[in-house]
Parts: structure tokens; C-alpha cells; sequence
């Protein structure tokens, strides 16, 4: 019941969770009594209780999250072992047929391609001869196409003619030399002192005329610049600065100094050093807390392991799955396991199931039974379940083997007329799906059981095929997990077989829920006809 429960707690949203939640324990642990007793009945008893079981509950879920840590650690370790002997093994044969295929190829004496270099490039290959009818010899194509384009009679030549005097060259100089002359004349002009408008003519009036004042105004200048920088003056700005500098130095200095007690960085350190003793105190703490609590829960489990409580509490996980299943389907779920049956003196039975009013077969039972007990077996078992049938007046039979306790060879899930046997783990999730599909099978069995006795036709070849193809996935299931566990190296090629199975699963039991809602319409359109024509 415990696996049960923290399954539920991590898988559950804080969104999820109802507001309150009423708990009514019996306590008999000798220690939890003497603590309790210290404080006053009432509120303050309750507080400090609801207080010591957060702790215990937030103390269970970090060991528990430390233990799968440990797990995944150690099966990664080995998978990457076997994996990485794979991969050299795989290099090497790799590399063996490459270097094979390359010597085919690549071979100076006798490969492939070289013989095919050498072919082509021989002079008798068919490089050399095709470069040899393409430039060699007057009536070659490479001498034609230069006599076209650059020969005496090509208009390129004619163009670049010396002698020509409407040429390329005599057009070209004809222009440089005008160009060249009216630059000379313009450029004379404006650097002549004959010319009062020219270039030089105007820069040398300015500069006379600028001289004096520039001379002036740049000596006050350079004297006020020198002042400003030197530091006989006390009011200067590079001695300000200085002093500004000197004084933050000296601040500075003393922050952070270790030795003056009112500095910022001893303060500092006093401050991490309190925060940091609190903290390694309260973690000492929370760790011996921890030890107490893990050995109390080791011993618990050992104790429980040892006597009947265990098998207590696999049937109270039982009762609260079944709970959780069919409660949201509006069917009863009632804990008979201390009530006598139909049987004088006889408590055999440990649940029944009464199908809701929603059912096509509303009001038929289910009797379960759950046993986390070796002794069993697959004989003794069917000889209960059959017996739990009887006692609590039930259509359908369930026995729910522990797998700490399942006998060898057993089958996941498998169906003995109107009895189904599970094995099923309170601690595992990945086994959740045989305990669904035998409620789903036994609702099924149910539906058709009612319409036998009613005598009325109904194709139930779909329902039979689903039961069928339930019980075989459930049984790849369980073989298909065990082949992952132990095999590591071919988890990806397993867990897509598990999800293929998985899904085929779920549309399966889809498919009987179908089939059960068309017949729980199909009769209720006949409830509707026969009071029709009653009331006509």
C-alpha cells in the first residue's frame, strides 16, 4: 500500500490534490505514544502530529529519490560498458572493409583507379590525344581561333596600329595632350603672384592678417593650460583630483581590510561564518533525523516481511486500486475480508464489485480476492477463487497473486472460464495495466453472462476477440519488460515492441468499451419499446 501511495503522491499535481483531507489513525508504536503524550489532547497534539508526519513524508520522498538515482547510475554504467564493446567491435570490422575496398580501389601497383590514371594520362591516352588534335599543327582549332581574333587581319590589330592615324593610339594622344595642356595653364594661374585673385595670392593676405592675434591668445592659453596641471598649485585641477584619489584610496582600503573590525568585508565574513555554522548544524541534524526515520522503516518492512501484517497490506493496495478504478464508474467496491458469506463461518473473498446502474449488466458482482502468500498455488488458487465466488454471490472471480510471491511460470494474466488470475506489483506502475485489463475482461464476462440468461441475441465475436487479444498483449507485456531489464543493449528495438503492444492494448480494450456501449444502447432502445408498448 505504501508503493501505492507514493505513486500517487508524485504522480498527483498540487492542482489535483483535494483542500483537506480527514485521516483518523491508531497508533501503537511505544516512542510515537511517549512523544504524543507530551502534549495536551486537543489542538496541540494535532499540530504537532500533522507536523512529525510531513517531515516523515518529505524524508521518505528524498530517500526514495536518492535510491532510483543509485539504481539509474548503476544500470547506465553497464549499459554504456556494453554498448562501447559493441562499438569497437563494430569499428573494427568497419575499418577491416574499408581498408579492403580502398586497396581495391586506390592500390598504387594494381588498383582500379590508378590503372585508370595512368591510361588517361599516357600519351597515347585519350587526354594526350585530344589535346594534341586540339593544338598542334596550323589547321588546328587553337590556331585558328588566335589568327581570327589577333592576327594582321583581325580588327583588334588593325585598332592597336601605330600607323594609323584615326587608331586606338592616335585617338589616345591626341586627347591626353589637350588635356594635359589646359590642366598646366590652370594650375600656373592660380599659384602666380601676378594674378591678385589667385589661390596663393589670397592664403598669404590671411596668414599676415591672423598672425598677431593667433600668437597673442595662444601664449594666455598655454599659460592658463600649465597652471591647471601642475601641482605647486594647490587649487589646480590635477591637484584636486589627486587628493579626491587619496581620500577614496584610504575609504577604500579600510572596507576592505580584515583587521578593522567595522569594516564591510569583516563584517561580511562574520556574517557567512554564522550562516554557514547554522547551516552545517541543521543539515547534521536533518541527516541524523533521516537515519532514525530510514532504520524505523527498514525494521517496519522486515517486521511486516516476517509476519501476516505484510499480507495486510497488499490487500489494502488491492482495495485502493480497485477504489480508484471503479469508483469514477460509479460501481461499489466493498471490503468483505472481515465479514462471513453465504458459506457458514467462511470470510473467503476478500472484495466484491457490484457493476453500477450505467452497466449493461448493472447489479452483477465480482469477487476478489488478493494473496501475497508463496504457498499458493496456480490449483490452490483457483480452488479459492472458486470458493470466494460462491461465499460472496458473485458471477465473476479475480485472484490477485503478489509478484513477491507469484508462483514460477505463472502468467501475468490469464482466464480460467469465469475465473481470471493476475500477478500484480503494488510497487511497479509498468504492472498496473494486468490488473485494468482483468476488471475490464471480468465487466465483459459480466455483460455477456447477463444477456445469456436473458435470452436475448447479441454478436459478442468482438468482445471474445478483444478478451483474446487482451490477454495475449498482457502476456507480451510482461516478457517483453523482463527482456528489457536484462538486456540493456537493445532497449530502443524492446521499448518500441512495448509501445506497439501497448498501444494495440489500449485500442483493444477501446474496442470493448465500444461494443459495450452499443450494447448497453442497444438495450436501452429495447427498454424503451417494451414500455412503450406497455403503456399502449
Amino acid at each position: 500500500m505504501s508503493g501505492t501511495l507514493d505513486r500517487y503522491v508524485a504522480e498527483t499535481t498540487h492542482e489535483d490534490l483535494p483542500f483537506r483531507m480527514n485521516l483518523e489513525l491508531n497508533v501503537v508504536d511505544q516512542d510515537t505514544i511517549a512523544e504524543l503524550g507530551k502534549y495536551a489532547e486537543g489542538p496541540e497534539r494535532e499540530e504537532f502530529a500533522l507536523e512529525a508526519l510531513k517531515i516523515g513524508v518529505l524524508t521518505l520522498r528524498r530517500a526514495v529519490a536518492t535510491m532510483d538515482a543509485d539504481f539509474v547510475k548503476r544500470e547506465t554504467d553497464r549499459l554504456l560498458t556494453s554498448l562501447g564493446k559493441q562499438l569497437q567491435t563494430h569499428a573494427e570490422h568497419a575499418k577491416q572493409r574499408i581498408e579492403d575496398s580502398l586497396g581495391t580501389y586506390f592500390d598504387p601497383e594494381n588498383g582500379q583507379f590508378t590503372q585508370r590514371v595512368k591510361q588517361l594520362s599516357s600519351s597515347d591516352g585519350e587526354v594526350g590525344k585530344m589535346i594534341r588534335s586540339l593544338v598542334e599543327g596550323e589547321d588546328s582549332q587553337l590556331a585558328k581561333t588566335m589568327v581570327s581574333h589577333i592576327g594582321q587581319t583581325s580588327p583588334l590589330f588593325r585598332m592597336l596600329d601605330p600607323q594609323q592615324a584615326n587608331g586606338l593610339l592616335g585617338t589616345l594622344k591626341k586627347l591626353v595632350e589637350t588635356e594635359l595642356k589646359q590642366q598646366s595653364e590652370r594650375f600656373t594661374s592660380e599659384f602666380s603672384l601676378d594674378n591678385a585673385e589667385s589661390a596663393l595670392c589670397r592664403m598669404l593676405r590671411e596668414l599676415t592678417g591672423k598672425h598677431g592675434d593667433f600668437t597673442n591668445n595662444m601664449k594666455l592659453k598655454i599659460d592658463e593650460v600649465v597652471k591647471e596641471f601642475s601641482l605647486d598649485e594647490e587649487n589646480s585641477a590635477l591637484s584636486r583630483l589627486v587628493k579626491k584619489v587619496n581620500t577614496a584610496q584610504e575609504i577604500i582600503t579600510k572596507e576592505f581590510s580584515l583587521d578593522n573590525d567595522q569594516s564591510s568585508l569583516k563584517k561580511m565574513q562574520n556574517h557567512l561564518e554564522t550562516i554557514l555554522g547554522a547551516h552545517i548544524k541543521s543539515a547534521a541534524d536533518f541527516q541524523e533525523e533521516v537515519k532514525l526515520a530510514l532504520r524505523e522503516l527498514v525494521t517496519t518492512r522486515r517486521v511486516e516481511a516476517r509476519g501476516t501484517l505484510h499480507g495486510a497490506t497488499f490487500e489494502g493496495a488491492v482495495l485502493e486500486f480497485l477504489a480508484q478504478d471503479c469508483n469514477p464508474r460509479g460501481e461499489l467496491v466493498e471490503n468483505t475480508s472481515d465479514r462471513v458469506g453465504l458459506i457458514k463461518s467462511c470470510k473467503i473473498g476478500d472484495a466484491v464489485i457490484e457493476l453500477g446502474c450505467d452497466s449493461a449488466a448493472a447489479g452483477a458482482r465480482i469477487a476478489v480476492e488478493a494473496k501475497e502468500d508463496s504457498s499458493y498455488t496456480l490449483s490452490s488458487a483457483r480452488e479459492e477463487i472458486e470458493k470466494a465466488r460462491k461465499n460472496r454471490d458473485a458471477q465473476l472471480g479475480i485472484f490477485i497473486f503478489s509478484a513477491r510471491s507469484a508462483p514460477e511460470l505463472c502468467e501475468p494474466l490469464r482466464r480460467i472460464g469465469n475465473d481470471l488470475l493476475v500477478v500484480w506489483d503494488a510497487e511497479n506502475p509498468a504492472t498496473d495495466s494486468h490488473f485494468k485489463a482483468a476488471l475490464e475482461i471480468a465487466r465483459a464476462l459480466c455483460v455477456r453472462s447477463s444477456q445469456a440468461k436473458e435470452h436475448q441475441e447479441f454478436d459478442f465475436a468482438k468482445i471474445d476477440k478483444s478478451i483474446l487479444d487482451i490477454e495475449r498483449h498482457v502476456q507480451n507485456l510482461d516478457k517483453i519488460r523482463t527482456s528489457a531489464e536484462t538486456i540493456r543493449s537493445s532497449s530502443d528495438k524492446i521499448l518500441e515492441r512495448v509501445r506497439i503492444d501497448q498501444e494495440a492494448l489500449d485500442r483493444q480494450l477501446a474496442v470493448l468499451r465500444d461494443c459495450l456501449g452499443d450494447l448497453k444502447a442497444t438495450l436501452g432502445t429495447a427498454d424503451t419499446e417494451a414500455t412503450a408498448e406497455c403503456e399502449s
